[in-house]
């Protein structure tokens, strides 16, 4: 049974060597999600480090897909705090431990942070992707293609990939 939950700065704090080593196994696995191969456990850790304090700050709000006890997925809403878009939020980092996929949790993770936004007062989501397998479940969820970017990002183990940018209107 997967539990979703919204993690406070405490929450992520304590979750941080959980969602750190999600983060790992995808990077391994080959997600362009801002790193490259080799990438420790300790690197994850800064990084999870850094959101936990971003999320204390309100600055992010992170979500976390738990099961028996511990994340096995997670995805972070960006509020853009731009004087002119206060309207506006960004998916960033939608990660799922490779063992847990094809489970229906990264549309369950996305579902929830549009609640959130919702919520919140956001009218637009935008995230970008690397072209491949996570297209498929952002268009089944409702988002639209802006359009792409040949070689805007490496692979973690090196190549260039090209980089789709998706939005969704959350206004209705």
């Amino acid at each position: 049974m997967i539990e979703l939950a919204i993690l406070d700065g405490d929450q992520a704090r304590q979750r941080i060597p959980e969602l750190a080593f999600i983060l790992q196994d995808c990077v391994a696995k080959g997600a362009s999600v801002s790193f490259m191969n080799p990438f420790s456990l300790a690197e994850a850790i800064g990084y999870f480090t850094d959101i936990a304090e971003a999320v204390a700050l309100q600055e992010i709000i992170l979500f976390a897909a738990i099961e028996n006890g511990r994340a096995v997925g997670t995805v972070q809403l960006h509020p853009v705090a731009k004087p002119n878009q206060p309207h506006r939020a960004e998916i960033a980092k939608m990660l799922v431990h490779s063992a847990h996929r094809r489970q229906g949790i990264g549309q369950k993770l996305l579902e929830l942070a549009e609640i959130e936004a919702k919520k919140r007062g956001y009218t637009l989501l935008t995230l970008d992707t690397a072209s491949g397998e996570a297209e498929r479940l952002y268009s089944r969820v409702g988002y639209k293609k802006a359009g792409t970017i040949p070689n805007f990002a490496l692979w973690p183990d090196g190549g260039y990939c090209d980089t789709v940018f998706y939005y969704k209107l959350i206004n209705d």
